[in-house]
C-alpha cells in the first residue's frame, strides 16, 4: 500500500514537471525592447540679432548664434565659429533682414567678392585708401560702417615760429564713412584671422572727389589720425565750419610760458673733403 502511494506521487510530480516544461516550451516569446533613438544632432548658428536693412555694412554686434537641428538648417547657412564670423565683419546685407533671420550667401556681398566696391558705394562717390597704425587707427577698434573724422597732425619747420607754433592739428574730414578695413577689399574683411595681435594697416574710407584730393595732400603734410563718431551723433552738414586749428601752446601751457620763445638751436654744416678731412660750420 506505501509502496503504490509513493509511486502514484511519483507519477503526478513527473506528469506536473512535464506540464511546466511544455507550458514554458509552447508560450509566446517576449516582445524585443525598441532601443532608444539618438537626439537629433544641433549646433550653433550665426543669425542676425537685430533687424538689418539693406547697403549696410555688418559689425560685431549684428551677429548672434542660435542653436538648431543640423538636419533643419538651410543650405549655406553658416555656423557659428570664428572664421564664419571674421568672414561676414565688413560685409553688406543685400536684401533687409528680420532679427533671427540666418545669415546665407545669397543674402551678403562680403568685401571681395565681384561688384563689392561699387555696390557699397553711394552715388558720386570715391574709395580712398589711409595708411594707420595702432594709435593712430584707435587701435583695431574701427570697423566697417562706422563714421570716423580724419585729424591730421603736421610739424611746421620754420625758425620763425614759436616753439608753440611748430606743432599743429585739424580735422582734413569729418564725418567720413569707413568701408572697408586693412586688405579687406580684396582678403576678405579681416584678412589674415590666425594673429589674433594683428593690427589695422589700412582703413578704406568713402569720400567725394574732392575730398579724396584733400587725403592725398594730408598724408604728405604729416600724421593722420582716425577718430570715432557717435553712432546717435549729429550728422555733419556741407554749411558748418570747419573746426579750430590746434596748436602745440593750447595743448601745453608749458610751451608758451617757459621756452616758447626761446631761439632755435644753431644749424650744424659739414663739409667733408676727402675720406678724412672734415669742416664744421655752425649759424
Amino acid at each position: 500500500m506505501v509502496l503504490r502511494l509513493l509511486l502514484f506521487g511519483l507519477l503526478l510530480l513527473g506528469a506536473a514537471g512535464f506540464g511546466g516544461l511544455a507550458w514554458y516550451g509552447l508560450r509566446p516569446a517576449d516582445a524585443p525592447v525598441a532601443e532608444a533613438e539618438a537626439p537629433p544632432a544641433r549646433a550653433m548658428a550665426l543669425i542676425a540679432a537685430r533687424p538689418l536693412r539693406a547697403g549696410v555694412l555688418i559689425k560685431p554686434e549684428d551677429l548672434a548664434s542660435q542653436e538648431i537641428e543640423v538636419a533643419a538648417m538651410p543650405a549655406g547657412m553658416r555656423r557659428d565659429t570664428r572664421e564664419a564670423r571674421a568672414e561676414l565683419f565688413g560685409a553688406m546685407v543685400r536684401r533687409s533682414l528680420p532679427q533671427g533671420d540666418p545669415m546665407l550667401p545669397e543674402d551678403v556681398l562680403r568685401p571681395g567678392d565681384r561688384g563689392f566696391l561699387a555696390a557699397v558705394l553711394g552715388a558720386d562717390m570715391r574709395a580712398v585708401s589711409v595708411g594707420v597704425d595702432a594709435v593712430s587707427g584707435t587701435a583695431g577698434l574701427i570697423w566697417p560702417g562706422d563714421r570716423v573724422d580724419v585729424v591730421l597732425t603736421q610739424q611746421i619747420n620754420d625758425d620763425a615760429l614759436p616753439a608753440y607754433r611748430r606743432v599743429a592739428g585739424e580735422t582734413v574730414l569729418p564725418d567720413i564713412r569707413v568701408i572697408a578695413i586693412d586688405q579687406a577689399l580684396v582678403q576678405g574683411a579681416m584678412g589674415d584671422t590666425t594673429d589674433s595681435n594683428r593690427q589695422v594697416r589700412t582703413v578704406t574710407l568713402e569720400v567725394t572727389a574732392k575730398q579724396a584730393e584733400r587725403v592725398a595732400v594730408a598724408t604728405r603734410l604729416g600724421r593722420l589720425s582716425l577718430v570715432v563718431r557717435s553712432a546717435t551723433g549729429t550728422e555733419q552738414t556741407a554749411d558748418q565750419p570747419p573746426p579750430a586749428i590746434t596748436w602745440a601752446g593750447d595743448v601745453s601751457p608749458a610751451l608758451r610760458a617757459g621756452r616758447g620763445n626761446a631761439e632755435a638751436p644753431p644749424q650744424t654744416l659739414q663739409i667733408f673733403q676727402g675720406a678724412a678731412k672734415r669742416e664744421e660750420f655752425r649759424f
